[in-house]
């Protein structure tokens, strides 16, 4: 059992790991070009503005994770509908762990994997996030220190 939940966990992962540094970089290469346009010289706030589009796709590429596993799950017959088998997944991946929904004996060693996968994919969100907004006050110091 554990070897085959290994086998169908440790798969997801990496698909997941792929598609969150995909988001990753598209979306700091996006902050990037629109920084060296936008925000030299500019208010703050202008600012805020990219920083909450990383912040929304980075989060939609969580959420895709999430339905990633979802889908697993439902495939697996784990869960009769997909969004038991989301909320299931949502749960497990952001580590709530609220118990309401429990998968079979045979699987319940993906649960763990999802939640160790969860945190190391908010790690990465938190990262990108952290990079953009040091790059952001970067340049707002940069910018204050020229006038």
């Amino acid at each position: 059992m554990i070897l085959i939940d290994l086998a169908i966990g440790l798969p997801t992962m990496l698909a997941c790991l792929i598609l969150q540094v995909s988001v990753t970089f598209w979306v700091v290469k996006y902050y990037l070009r629109l920084s060296a346009r936008q925000l030299s010289g500019s208010g703050f706030l202008v600012g805020v503005r990219p920083l909450m589009v990383v912040m929304v796709v980075m989060m939609a590429g969580n959420f895709l994770q999430m339905a990633i596993w979802g889908a697993v799950f439902f495939v697996l017959g784990e869960f009769d509908s997909m969004h038991a088998a989301f909320y299931h997944s949502a749960v497990n991946f952001t580590t709530l762990g609220y118990g309401d929904f429990v998968m079979s004996d045979e699987r319940k060693l993906l649960g763990p994997l999802e939640a160790a996968n969860g945190v190391l994919m908010f790690a990465i969100t938190s990262a990108a996030l952290m990079s953009v907004l040091q790059h952001m006050i970067k340049v707002h110091l940069v910018a204050g220190e020229k006038k």
